[in-house]
């Protein structure tokens, strides 16, 4: 826990040094605090448009860097997930839950293990494509995000983290 507080509700933040933020930086370089707490949009979660709760990434939005490290600290809260490894390798960004991956960052995309059938309509709305691990191969329950998607991070996650627990 870094200890520092949120500058709205005064609740500490958990996580690696950048807290809950939004919106595009300010002259100084500073992006606005969003309030966030443990449901979804309209259940007192992240702000809709937050890091970790939808917005598309590009046209000068957050770095996905920093809206994936905002979905960890989210996401890390809840019992048997555990924050990236680091380090080298497949899966070194990866969240795991009970050490099986089940979200994870690469090359910029927020990349999330669902069920087979889910990933087909993800794609079928044009959300984004199989993912492939650079190994030619798409996997059929491994979904890459599109960056221009509006869907929220979190409930993806969130998402990903119930087929983890279902143990299929």
């Amino acid at each position: 826990m870094s200890g520092r507080a949120c500058r709205e509700t005064g609740s500490a933040h958990q996580g690696r040094g950048r807290g809950c933020v939004a919106g595009a930086a300010d002259s100084a370089g500073a992006y606005p605090v969003v309030v966030s707490g443990e449901g979804g949009p309209g259940e007192g979660g992240p702000a809709e448009g937050g890091p970790a709760e939808g917005g598309p990434a590009g046209g000068g939005e957050i770095p996905p860097e920093h809206r994936f490290d905002d979905l960890v600290d989210e996401i890390v809260a809840v019992a048997g997930v555990t924050p990236p490894r680091g380090g080298g390798g497949f899966g070194r960004s990866g969240l795991r839950f009970q050490n099986k991956i089940f979200a994870m960052l690469v090359r910029g995309r927020l990349v999330l293990k669902l069920p087979a059938e889910r990933v087909d309509a993800l794609i079928a709305d044009g959300e984004g494509v199989r993912f492939d691990a650079n190994k030619g191969t798409p996997m059929k329950e491994w979904f890459s995000l599109d960056p221009e998607s509006g869907l929220g991070w979190l409930a993806l996650a969130r998402e990903a983290l119930d087929f983890a627990r279902s143990g299929r």
